[in-house]
């Protein structure tokens, strides 16, 4: 089908990357749709994405179908103002198609959403100090923002889910879109979400002990091929025959900052958190000596196969995310001791 977009190999690909610094005025926004909804977007015979991309120049696809899954992901490519625009008329069309409500253009006032996916390393971005920038972004364009505090399954995207009119949402998506442009080098390293049966069934479940469990077999790539399980002993590709291990051709070195008041939790005593990471993902991680520049923030080399480097990259997260957890606790507790 001509609607479909390109594939991304293994997620190893982030939303916001550029391949070198020259192209960082290019801005990739990939948001969650429903396969009802995908259906529209495409529109008959591959119609609506194509006059889409008509309007408005974007390079604009939706991931392939894959059975038994509710979910696709819509990838729109240009300049931020191309963007907006296209999401713009996505949203138009979708409210329009909307059968429970026969909505005409002279509706404007219909409010609508949409879910972007958002890197974790991004998402202090458009957060911003206290709050300051997402207020700044809802107050500007009429749109309300709602971040959710987790994870998507086996990967390091966010959902930030984007409520109004399709003009207020466009608007919005414009904002984000520069925020991202502003801090790209941060989305390096994005390990992109993959609706699959797998993380649909395990949505909201993201411990390290559970992603490390033998989830590998059931997961499904960017193309909807799933993943070839380990062969048995005494196949030709047996764990006794030197090609079962993964060709040095498949590794892939992906790149992460992390603040500097971070890496201790993440390094843990006597090395053995990091140990513990290297060992579950496979991947060989280097940590920086001293910050790459003046925000303070040390380098994370991740080199391994993709799927090593996915299970990598989504501990190291999770590390962080509970040692972010226990700070605000320990703030808390500290605060009600001195109001006693």
């Amino acid at each position: 089908m001509t609607s479909e977009s390109p594939k991304h190999e293994n997620g190893s690909a982030a939303h916001s990357r550029s391949p070198s610094p020259v192209a960082h005025d290019t801005l990739t926004l990939r948001a969650l749709v429903s396969t009802k909804d995908a259906g529209v977007i495409i529109g008959k015979a591959g119609k609506n994405v194509a006059d889409l991309r008509e309007q408005t120049g974007v390079k604009a696809g939706v991931s392939k179908v894959i059975p038994g899954v509710h979910e696709r992901v819509l990838t729109v490519t240009g300049s931020v103002e191309a963007v907006s625009k296209a999401y713009n008329l996505i949203i138009g069309q979708l409210v329009t198609a909307a059968p429970s409500s026969p909505i005409t253009p002279s509706s404007p006032s219909t409010h609508t959403s949409i879910r972007l996916l958002i890197s974790h390393n991004l998402m202090g971005t458009i957060i911003g100090r206290n709050g300051l920038k997402i207020k700044a972004i809802q107050d500007g364009s009429g749109a309300r923002m709602i971040a959710s505090k987790e994870m998507l399954p086996q990967s390091t995207e966010r959902i930030v889910e984007v409520q109004g009119t399709p003009e207020a949402i466009g608007q919005a998506v414009e904002e984000i879109g520069k925020c991202l442009l502003e801090d790209w080098e941060r989305g390096l390293g994005t390990v992109l979400y993959h609706p699959g049966p797998s993380t649909e069934n395990r949505r909201g479940h993201y411990s390290s002990s559970s992603y490390s469990s033998n989830t590998h077999s059931s997961r499904r790539n960017g193309d909807g091929v799933p993943r070839r399980s380990s062969p048995p002993p005494g196949s030709p590709n047996g764990p006794s025959s030197p090609s079962a291990s993964q060709p040095p051709a498949n590794l892939r070195t992906q790149n992460i900052s992390i603040p500097s008041d971070m890496v201790g939790c993440i390094i843990g005593r006597n090395g053995s958190k990091i140990t513990e990471i290297r060992r579950l993902s496979g991947s060989k991680i280097s940590i920086a000596k001293t910050p790459h520049d003046e925000t303070g923030e040390r380098m994370f080399t991740i080199v391994g196969t993709p799927e090593a480097n996915e299970k990598a990259l989504f501990l190291l997260y999770n590390q962080l995310e509970s040692e972010k957890e226990r700070r605000v606790g320990r703030e808390a507790q500290q605060q009600a001791e001195l109001a006693e």
